[in-house]
């Protein structure tokens, strides 16, 4: 479950939004949590609203106008319909001074109350991302995440199959390393998975017989991603001799797997002596990459061989 907490929210914002605390500091951990707002009508952030209140009321001079304006029974019914929205915070923008009404109901419901420098649109612009990027479902996985050719490309395969092996090969080819066992992805879309490691974990690989290794000092900065999106998957999976040579040499109809809701692509690479595993993904990578344009090789090539085949039996 993703949530984030006031104090967070103040904390890792308050540099770039001028934020300060004005009322309710001890409440800063009031959370807001992803399950919570997606059952909810309420929008995460937006200007101060009564009639779909949001979790994070936004005022500007504007609203603090109207409040000022409404006579007595108006002005207690909005705030009764505020006092029942659950909402988490308010902030106030352009640094515009907070109405009384808005302050006591803030005191009466424990609700903090942010101001910040910047201007109401901003505000959102800023924060709107950097919510639904905290709040996102998250899940994890294990494997190796690398960003091959620009790519998103999970290494998968069950222990000891030389996922680590293959990732270290391919960083020294050039490619980045974004996690390497733990991988955390959080759908940030209805159809984007990003990836990204734990901080425990943060650009160390383990391989066998050497232990953790620091890619970012083994390799430099450009060795390492701190996120990446997820685009392909590659199952390194062990097979014998007789599997191996059984293995279908044209495969027509695509493999897919499912995380979180969302379609991903899946290879399926046979771990053999003398193949050269960081190749076949390289060339894997470039085959999607083409696939995605439109370009099917293998469906190319079948048409080419159906086509011959029609002009020799017109021969």
């Amino acid at each position: 479950m993703s949530q984030i907490s006031i104090t967070q929210l103040f904390e890792e914002n308050r540099e770039r939004l001028g934020l300060t605390w004005k009322a309710g500091r001890d409440d800063g951990d009031r959370q807001v949590f992803d399950e919570t707002v997606s059952q909810t009508n309420q929008g995460v952030i937006g200007h101060l609203n009564f009639v779909h209140p949001n979790w994070i009321q936004v005022l500007s001079r504007d609203e603090a106008d109207y409040l000022n304006q409404l006579d007595p029974i108006s002005l207690q019914h909005n705030m009764q319909r505020l006092a029942q929205s659950d909402m988490s915070c308010i902030i106030a923008a352009g640094n515009v001074p907070i109405p009384d009404s808005l302050s006591a109901l803030a005191d009466s419901t424990h609700t903090p109350i942010l101001c910040s420098e910047r201007s109401s649109l901003e505000i959102m612009w800023l924060l709107r991302p950097y919510l639904w990027r905290v709040l996102a479902p998250s899940d994890t996985m294990h494997g190796v995440l690398l960003d091959v050719l620009g790519m998103g490309v999970m290494i998968t395969g069950e222990s000891g199959v030389g996922k680590s092996e293959l990732a270290l090969e391919l960083v020294s080819r050039g490619h980045g390393l974004v996690a390497d066992d733990v991988v955390e992805f959080r759908r940030i879309s209805p159809e984007t998975l990003e990836g990204h490691c734990p901080a425990m974990l943060r650009d160390f690989l383990e391989v066998r017989g050497l232990g953790m290794l620091d890619i970012r000092t083994i390799f430099g900065e450009t060795a390492v991603r701190r996120r990446k999106n997820l685009k392909l998957i590659v199952h390194l999976q062990k097979s014998s001799s007789a599997e191996f040579n059984a293995l279908e040499r044209l495969p027509i109809n695509n493999v897919n797997e499912d995380i979180m809701g969302i379609s991903i692509r899946k290879i399926i690479i046979q771990v053999a002596a003398g193949r050269n595993l960081a190749v076949l993904v390289e060339a894997a990578v470039r085959n999607y990459v083409l696939q995605l344009r439109g370009m099917d090789s293998t469906k190319n090539f079948l048409e080419r061989h159906e086509q011959e085949m029609e002009n020799k039996k017109t021969k």
